[in-house]
C-alpha cells in the first residue's frame, strides 16, 4: 500500500464488464439496465451527467483487453496491439519474453467432425478439472520440432493461457486463430458477426516467413494433440457420465510475441491510480501500466471491493475497479440473469460505495468496456453508457444509469480513450473553481 499524502483529487472509476445491452423480449423489450431495480446507480445518475462511449472504434466489437486499455486512455491508434495472449500470460504469472508465442484459449466441446458444440464446454469447469487436464497436456504433448516447449495454465472457468517457446527461433505472431468466433485486426481480437455453424479451424501464417510458418505449424500440432489426448480422458468420462459436456478441444486466439512497452499510468496522468481486478487479463493490464493491484476478495465479492476502494482513496488519487458479472450472462443469452446480476452489483457494490463515500467525498465514474447483448450472445459495437457523478459535477437531466439516458446526456458521444482524461480534467477544473469560490 502506498503511503502518500492525500490529494484533493479523488475518484473511483468503475467498468461494468459487458453491462450495456439491447432490448430483450424476456424483459418486455427493455434492456437489463432498464429492467433492473438500481436505486444506487439511479442516485449517482441524478447527481451527475451522462453520455455515450465508443470504447475502441466505430464498428468494432472489441474484446475486454483492448477495450479496457482504451478506457484507461491507451488507444494503440498509431501502433499495432500486442495481442491479448501476451496480456493474459503476464497476468497469469507465466514467464514470457520477446519471441515467445502467447495465446489465450477456451476449453470447448467439439464433435467427431470438429464442429463446435459449445465454445465454453458448458461453462461449468472446476479448477481441479482444468488443472488435471492441463497437466496431462503438458506431460504428454510432443512436437515435431524438439526445440519447442509449452506452458499451459488454467485460469478461471473455461479459460487457459498458453505460451510456446523455441530454443533458437523467435516466433512470429502473424497467424490466424483456431477459434472461429474471433478475428485479428491490427493485433486486436474482434468478434465476428453471423457465425452460424462453427468448426475448430486450422491456423495459417499471415506472412511468408519461417517464424510465422513455424508458429502456425506448432499451433496446429497442439490442436490435433489436444483432440487426441482429451478424447478419452478420465475427466471427460466423469463429466459425460454426470451429464456435462466434455472439454475435448481448446480454441486459440489473440496471438502475441512481444512484451508491450507503454507509458505508465502514473506518468500519463501524473496521478497514483490503483486497481481492483480479478481476471488474468485485467491483472496483466494493471501490471503493464504499473498499477498496484489491491486484494479485494473473490470475483463476486462486490461489497468487499467497494470497501477496499473507499479505504484506499486515502493512499491513492484514483481507484480503478473492473466488475465482471454482467458479461457472463450476456454471453449465455440470459437476460433475466443479467438483470439480477446488475441488481446485485447495485445493492452490494454501489450501495456500499455510496454509504462509505458520504464522508470522503470524491467523484465516481461508471461505464463499461463493451456491450454484450443477450440476443447476440457476443460483444457488439454498440456504444455504452458513461456517467460522471459527484458534488463537483455539473448535473444534466439523467435519472437512471441506462442506455436511453446515456443517449441524451450532456456529455454527448465520446471516444473511450478520452473518458478518463475528460473525467480527471473535469475534477481538477471543478475542484479549483469550488476552492476559489
Amino acid at each position: 500500500m502506498k503511503n502518500k499524502q492525500s490529494s484533493a483529487i479523488k475518484f473511483v472509476y468503475v467498468l461494468l464488464d459487458g453491462v450495456s445491452d439491447l432490448p430483450h423480449p424476456n424483459l418486455n423489450d427493455l434492456t437489463p439496465l432498464d429492467a433492473a431495480y438500481t436505486p444506487n446507480m439511479d442516485y449517482l445518475a441524478k447527481n451527475g451527467c451522462m453520455g455515450e462511449t465508443i470504447t475502441v472504434g466505430e464498428g468494432i466489437a472489441p474484446q475486454s483487453d483492448i477495450a479496457v486499455f482504451n478506457m484507461l486512455g491507451y488507444s494503440f491508434r498509431d501502433v499495432n496491439y500486442v495481442g491479448r495472449g501476451v496480456i493474459e500470460a503476464i497476468g497469469s504469472d507465466i514467464d514470457f519474453r520477446d519471441g515467445d508465442l502467447a495465446l489465450r484459449g477456451n476449453f470447448a466441446t467439439v464433435d467427431d467432425k470438429l464442429q463446435i458444440i459449445d465454445r465454453r464446454a458448458g461453462r461449468n469447469i472446476q479448477h481441479v478439472e482444468a488443472n488435471e487436464v492441463c497437466e496431462t497436456l503438458t506431460d504428454e504433448m510432443k512436437f515435431s520440432d524438439r526445440g519447442v516447449s509449452l506452458v499451459i495454465k488454467p485460469t478461471i472457468g473455461h479459460r487457459v493461457s498458453i505460451r510456446f517457446r523455441h530454443a533458437t527461433l523467435s516466433f512470429s505472431d502473424k497467424i490466424t486463430n483456431t477459434d472461429p468466433a474471433y478475428q485479428k485486426v491490427d493485433g486486436m481480437g474482434v468478434a465476428k458477426a453471423d457465425l452460424g455453424r462453427m468448426h475448430l479451424e486450422k491456423s495459417y501464417a499471415e506472412e511468408p516467413t519461417e517464424s510465422a510458418a513455424a508458429a502456425a505449424k506448432i499451433v496446429n500440432e497442439f490442436s490435433e494433440q489436444v483432440i487426441r489426448l482429451l478424447r478419452d480422458h478420465p475427466i471427460n468420462k466423469r463429466r459425460e457420465s454426470s451429464g456435462k459436456t466434455p472439454m475435448n478441444a481448446i480454441l486459440l486466439r489473440d496471438s502475441g510475441n512481444t512484451i508491450p512497452k507503454l507509458e505508465s499510468i502514473r506518468k500519463k496522468y501524473n496521478m497514483d491510480i490503483a486497481s481492483i481486478v480479478d481476471m488474468p487479463v485485467e491483472i496483466g493490464i494493471s501490471r503493464v501500466l504499473g498499477m498496484e493491484t489491491l486484494e479485494a476478495g473473490d470475483i463476486d465479492d462486490y461489497e468487499r471491493k467497494a470497501i477496499v476502494a473507499v479505504d484506499n482513496l486515502e493512499h491513492y488519487d484514483g481507484i480503478y475497479v473492473h466488475i465482471k458479472g454482467p458479461d457472463e450472462f450476456g454471453h449465455d443469452g440470459d437476460a433475466q440473469g443479467k438483470k439480477r446480476s446488475i441488481e446485485d452489483i447495485d445493492r452490494m457494490f454501489f450501495g456500499t460505495l455510496r454509504n462509505r463515500l458520504k464522508s470522503e467525498g470524491g467523484t465516481i465514474v461508471v461505464s463499461a468496456d463493451h456491450s454484450t447483448p443477450c440476443i447476440k450472445r457476443a460483444h457488439s459495437a454498440d456504444p455504452v453508457p458513461v456517467l460522471f457523478s459527484g458534488n463537483i459535477v455539473k448535473k444534466d437531466e439523467s435519472a437512471r444509469f441506462t442506455e436511453k439516458y446515456a443517449s441524451t446526456g450532456s456529455l454527448g458521444r465520446i471516444m473511450g480513450s478520452t473518458v478518463l482524461r475528460t473525467a480527471i480534467d473535469m475534477i481538477k477544473n471543478n475542484s479549483a473553481t469550488a476552492y476559489q469560490s
